[in-house]
């Protein structure tokens, strides 16, 4: 912050990363961008004024009197004393200049924290539309005005500056929707019911750690869940005795909800890549009870070959590059961002696709799902798997708030079965299809 007000930048931050051989070309944790105010600037200069000109009439003073001492008083207690006197000064003067910076950062930091209560007691405006489009990267804004109307971009804003309620659903393998409503009521907890799906609840007065105090989640009774997270299991619409695959899993939102769905009845194999995700599959799998999940550690992209044609439906939630994520208030949600990015993420999209297919039963079910906005990752891969796959898109019957169909101009035309949630103050963006084999 000492530095950014040096250099005259408007923003500053706080980024924590890991550290490799290079120390600061680690993966990121976590980013937090701060506004450089009018007052921050008025608090440093203020201090670094009254250091500089204490200093300055501290220091004249030594300067004057010190010849005058030791021409008059050469050898005497009174110079002896002065002169340490003067070692003293210098030795304060020092420590002061080391850590002069510090206790400038210690006062701004003050203020940003004083900031920050402000914002969460409503003293602080809500960022605006303007400021969100200058924030986000302008590949990404440019991309948002060629697929929609400036007024449905103004929705997208204002969904992705919208903060959102906590929802879950509940694990109707330990628990029931009426015995849950009447532990909310009993808990002074106030919900709403989401008409789409009677097991999902909206929390209108309690935040996600607060929802995780309670016993009943602790029990597993209930699963914290994004609403649109919830869309692609109930599009699967898995039944009981069937064998399903769910790809991409970690960290077992969707996963344990298709158990659900199946009443625990029959068989998921459940994929996830990465070791430390896999652990967490494995840790809400064994909490919500959903016994018949088989977790498997492996490339999904090899799963095709090795399950020849095994299951009944096959869940592709894929990794994406997240934009129906993207949040006003954490620039991490959007800071790794990039076309590039983009474009590496539709190959691996692809041989995942592949590898679903390969895996399916002739007249399976496919689900392909993203909880990114772009055509990239989602009509365009859409559009090559029916070039080059026998499958056919399949109608998707929810009535869900702020969704549309597929985008087809130039594409197949059956692709507008798909449907795009976007961003809104109830659901973050999200995108859907199905599909079935021939």
């Amino acid at each position: 912050i000492h530095r950014a007000i040096m250099n005259g930048y408007k923003k500053t931050g706080i980024t924590i990363m890991y550290m490799n051989a290079k120390m600061d070309e680690g993966d990121i944790i976590s980013s937090e961008e701060i506004e450089i105010e009018k007052n921050d600037i008025k608090y440093y200069a203020s201090l670094v004024g009254c250091v500089c000109i204490l200093a300055f009439i501290v220091n004249n003073i030594f300067d004057s009197n010190l010849m005058f001492i030791s021409k008059n008083f050469p050898g005497t207690p009174i110079e002896i004393i002065y002169n340490a006197t003067g070692r003293f000064y210098t030795l304060v003067m020092s420590i002061a200049q080391m850590t002069l910076p510090f206790y400038i950062v210690y006062g701004i930091i003050q203020l940003v924290k004083k900031r920050q209560r402000g914002k969460k007691k409503g003293n602080v405006m809500p960022v605006s539309i303007t400021e969100i489009k200058n924030r986000l990267p302008k590949e990404f804004m440019e991309n948002l005005y060629e697929m929609f109307t400036p007024g449905m971009v103004d929705n997208i804003l204002k969904g992705i500056i919208e903060k959102r309620y906590t929802t879950l659903r509940v694990n109707t393998l330990k628990y029931n929707a009426q015995e849950l409503m009447r532990y909310f009521k009993e808990q002074n907890i106030k919900f709403e019911r989401v008409l789409w799906y009677p097991d999902a609840f909206v929390i209108k007065n309690a935040n996600e750690k607060d929802i995780q105090k309670l016993d009943i989640y602790q029990k597993g009774y209930i699963y914290i869940q994004s609403l649109p997270s919830m869309v692609p299991p109930l599009v699967l619409a898995p039944k009981e005795n069937e064998n399903i695959l769910d790809l991409t899993a970690a960290p077992g939102s969707k996963t344990t909800q298709i158990v659900s769905l199946m009443n625990g009845k029959g068989h998921v194999l459940a994929n996830e890549l990465d070791k430390m995700r896999c652990e967490k599959l494995k840790y809400n799998v064994k909490m919500q009870g959903a016994d018949i999940v088989e977790v498997v550690n492996g490339r999904g992209e090899k799963i095709g070959s090795q399950y020849k044609e095994q299951f009944d439906r096959v869940l592709l939630d894929t990794p994406c590059s997240g934009e129906g994520r993207f949040t006003a208030y954490d620039v991490q949600s959007y800071r790794v961002w990039s076309p590039k990015k983009v474009n590496e993420l539709t190959k691996m999209q692809k041989k995942l696709f592949q590898s679903a297919y390969d895996a399916l039963k002739p007249n399976g079910i496919l689900v392909y799902s993203t909880c990114t906005l772009n055509k990239e990752e989602n009509e365009y891969i859409l559009d090559w798997a029916l070039k080059n796959f026998n499958l056919k898109m399949v109608d998707i019957d929810i009535n869900i708030k702020n969704a549309m169909p597929g985008i087809n101009d130039g594409l197949e035309k059956d692709i507008k079965k798909s449907i795009r949630i976007l961003p809104s103050k109830d659901m973050e963006g999200f995108f859907v299809s199905k599909f079935i084999k021939k």
